[in-house]
């Protein structure tokens, strides 16, 4: 397991990529539309990792309430793994609250899934099998 990004929500994608590719040298890899999630994201190389811009499409989801009542800001982490399915099961078997108990396909075609802020102290964990 290594960390594979962090995600900050953002109420604009272009007004905020400049301040990441200039200030920081990060260079855009993938945007992409997910509208079964509600959002547009961006991934950002950030050295040996990334960082995920998310912007909400849809007014009534989760990512514009975390717009509405937080202003935006950082989201989640994400750690990456070699077998998601494998990595769920062994959690649930811990008794790790899942938000997503299977896998479902997130940008760029990576497989995702996420724990609940419950079981992560206090913080959004999202794991993420690399798509090859």
């Amino acid at each position: 397991m290594r960390l594979h990004h962090v995600a900050y929500v953002v109420p604009d994608l272009d007004a905020a990529l400049p301040d990441f590719t200039g200030r920081f040298g990060m260079t855009e890899v993938v945007r992409e539309v997910m509208d079964a999630q509600g959002v547009e994201a961006l991934m950002m190389r950030a050295g040996d990792g990334f960082v995920e811009l998310i912007r909400p499409l849809d007014p009534e989801g989760p990512i514009a309430r975390f717009l509405e009542t937080r202003g935006g800001g950082l989201h989640h982490v994400a750690y990456a793994v070699n077998d998601i399915a494998r990595t769920l099961h062994g959690l649930a078997e811990q008794g790790v609250e899942l938000i997503d108990p299977e896998p479902r396909v997130g940008l760029g075609g990576h497989l995702v899934a996420f724990i609940h802020p419950r079981s992560g102290h206090g913080a959004l964990t999202e794991l993420v099998q690399e798509a090859h």
